[in-house]
């Protein structure tokens, strides 16, 4: 049997993850259903080889998908899902927009629905995200690990046993993008008022930035013996972080806005 997938909405990140699908060979051209109302996104996805269909009635009567992933903004998921409960006893579904719960999926496709929850970051549209998920208890195990599989081309999957926890996930690898884009900004700030120019600040920072990530997520270490390792008695480092850590300052800042987050996570999920 061929496992078909149906993609709702292809912009840049449903055509990054279906190109991740089709450069890794798990999907073939004609497996999959790309389902985008845009002419121009519609058009770019059919560069693929896949099947493009400007709505829901496009698509054939008897398809029986085994995945429909919805990557729509979350603000227009009421309107979408109702033309795809025609395939809830067939698929399972996944959806990749921030703040829409389960439940709104059960409301739309059923109570019996088979509901894939995910939280993906922007580093994903280039295959070095991190993507939280949660399912009901409708998901098979098979196609939970069938959605890891097409999950895993956008970077690295991690699974929680409970939805609010999602909300946690959002606060810290799906904002957590912006928190290193910042960092970066101020230490190139740094790095001009301590006299550099600033397009070697920059670069400097970011290199900085990407080589010490790199070395973290290849290395047996842990990033307390690798700090621990840079860091020389009374030497260079050890003054910066005299004050970065005297009297737990970064981490106190970051459990600060990282509880901002998920607070606000909270509010903003009633979609």
């Amino acid at each position: 049997m061929v496992d078909n997938v149906v993609l709702v909405g292809c912009g840049n990140m449903g055509f990054a993850m279906l190109k991740g699908w089709l450069d890794a060979g798990i999907l073939q051209p004609d497996q999959v259903h790309v389902v985008e109302p845009t002419d121009a996104l519609r058009e770019r996805a059919a560069t693929l080889g896949v099947h493009a269909h400007a709505n829901a009635s496009r698509l054939e009567t008897d398809l029986s998908p085994r995945i429909v992933l919805i990557a729509v903004k979350p603000q227009v998921m009421r309107d979408v899902l109702p033309a795809y409960e025609r395939l809830a006893d067939k698929a399972t579904f996944v959806s990749v927009a921030a703040g829409v719960k389960v439940a709104l999926f059960e409301q739309y496709l059923g109570d019996k629905a088979a509901v894939i929850r995910t939280i993906p970051n922007t580093p994903a549209a280039i295959g070095k995200g991190m993507i939280v998920t949660f399912r009901n208890a409708h998901v098979s195990d098979s196609d939970a690990e069938f959605v890891d599989t097409l999950l895993k081309t956008s970077g690295k999957v991690a699974a929680v046993d409970d939805e609010k926890l999602i909300d946690v996930a959002t606060a810290v690898s799906g904002s957590g993008p912006a928190y290193v884009f910042h960092f970066i900004e101020c230490l190139t700030e740094a790095a001009v008022v301590a006299g550099l120019e600033r397009k070697t600040a920059e670069l400097l920072a970011m290199q900085t930035v990407y080589g010490a990530g790199v070395l973290a997520a290849s290395s047996k270490d842990t990033p307390t013996t690798l700090r621990e390792q840079v860091t020389s008695p009374k030497g260079t480092t050890a003054a910066a972080l005299d004050v970065l850590m005297g009297h737990d300052k970064l981490k106190r800042l970051m459990i600060k806005a990282v509880y901002k987050a998920h607070q606000r996570a909270i509010e903003l999920g009633t979609y």
